[in-house]
């Protein structure tokens, strides 16, 4: 497999302006992807204090009833979800590696939607014919609600990583629910259903979110290569440490929003072809 440059396409100045400033505002507002909080700097910033989100609704209508396992709505009610429910057992710990054997590796990326940054993520991905899997927070949905279809329409798995990227562990767990229950409403509208995996912020899951996870059907995912580009934001060590660390079942963990991204973009279309020459295939954590 060649590992050339794909071609570039041409864009209007007016186009890539745009393109520009919407890029930039998005990176001045995304909660930025950073080691744990302690509890104290958490109660300091006012994430343990057990408040209700101060969001507005965006609450798919509520059923008649409630039956089965099926998610709810922030609300209480039921959420109207194309498609047959089925119960999640509650996991101990969240999944580290992929429950598939053979040679199978899984790309995954947190905090998008992003509006300039997930899209070239999924160009470099279509180019190889490669699936990933996107874990989303859900208050940028409402900015990238295209780019969040994309996703989905070009056969990639959307993941539920919360609404504002709270530390799990560190708020009530009224929070927690609203928290993962937002998200799963936002994207069941978009697409149609909710997500069926989730990804709690900085990896930090606990009991109560264990337990709500699997109330509302989603899968407990972690991950067991981390390219620390929320840190580095280095393409060589990106690489490096994707290629030197590959193995069997991994899940690899990196960032199309939070921050600025364009390392792990360019490390990725550098990797990516390298690991199915290696007789890799891309599959999804669930």
């Amino acid at each position: 497999m060649k590992y050339d440059k794909y071609p570039t396409r041409g864009v209007s100045r007016r186009t890539a302006f745009c393109l520009g400033l919407l890029g930039a505002y998005q990176l001045a507002l995304a909660p930025d992807a950073h080691a744990p909080r302690s509890g104290t700097a958490a109660v300091r910033t006012g994430l343990a204090d057990g408040k209700p989100l101060r969001r507005p609704s965006y609450g798919l209508r509520p059923a008649a009833g409630r039956t089965g396992t099926a998610p709810m709505t922030t609300s209480g009610g039921m959420a109207r979800i194309v498609g047959p429910t089925r119960p999640v057992a509650v996991r101990a710990a969240a999944h580290t590696t992929l429950r598939e054997t053979g040679k199978k590796i899984a790309l995954t990326f947190d905090d998008g939607p992003h509006a300039t940054q997930t899209p070239e993520i999924l160009r470099i991905l279509r180019r190889h014919g490669a699936r990933a899997t996107f874990f989303v927070i859900g208050e940028n949905i409402p900015w990238n609600r295209d780019v969040l279809r994309r996703i989905a329409a070009e056969g990639h798995v959307v993941g539920n990583h919360s609404y504002t990227h709270p530390q799990l562990d560190l708020i009530s767990t009224p929070r927690v629910r609203a928290e993962l229950e937002q998200t799963c409403e936002l994207v069941a509208r978009e697409l149609g259903a909710p997500p069926r995996v989730a990804r709690a912020p900085y990896g930090r899951w606990h009991g109560p979110s264990l337990e709500i996870c699997a109330q509302l059907q989603m899968e407990p995912f972690q991950w067991d290569i981390d390219t620390l580009d929320w840190d580095h934001r280095d393409q060589a060590f990106i690489e490096k440490t994707v290629l030197r660390k590959a193995h069997a079942g991994a899940i690899v963990l990196a960032h199309d929003g939070g921050g600025n991204r364009w390392a792990t973009v360019r490390a990725l279309e550098y990797y990516l072809p390298r690991l199915l020459d290696e007789g890799y295939t891309l599959v999804h954590p669930a």
